[in-house]
């Protein structure tokens, strides 16, 4: 009876794990959408250009508060673009994301890389 109880466990386990890395991908296939497809032309067509910061490199030095705050208020040259660039694609409202899990997909893609 025990060892039914404990492996029972370990397959409980095991789905959840599974579960939150299928999960971890599915927030970085939207990620990717929001880097290519935010303000109209994407973040790429700034922040691939060497004047800019990198945002690859920035998710590495940003904590996540940080990295949301910049994408509510802007900053520097950047105008914010969490409310009106990102909150409006339409696969973000189809797929009825808050803010936050907007921002954490995105940053899993960062954090992927490309």
């Amino acid at each position: 009876m025990k060892f039914a109880q404990c492996l029972k466990g370990v397959i409980l386990a095991s789905g959840v794990m599974f579960a939150g890395a299928a999960m971890a991908e599915g927030d970085a296939a939207i990620g990717e959408k929001i880097y290519q497809r935010a303000l109209g032309s994407g973040c790429g067509k700034c922040h691939d250009s060497a004047s800019n910061p990198n945002l690859f490199e920035s998710v590495k030095k940003l904590s996540r508060d940080e990295f949301k705050t910049v994408m509510e208020k802007g900053r520097a040259g950047m105008p914010p673009i969490l409310a009106a660039g990102v909150m409006n694609l339409p696969f973000v409202k189809s797929a009825n994301l808050t803010e936050d899990q907007a921002v954490d997909a995105l940053i899993a893609y960062l954090k992927k890389g490309k």
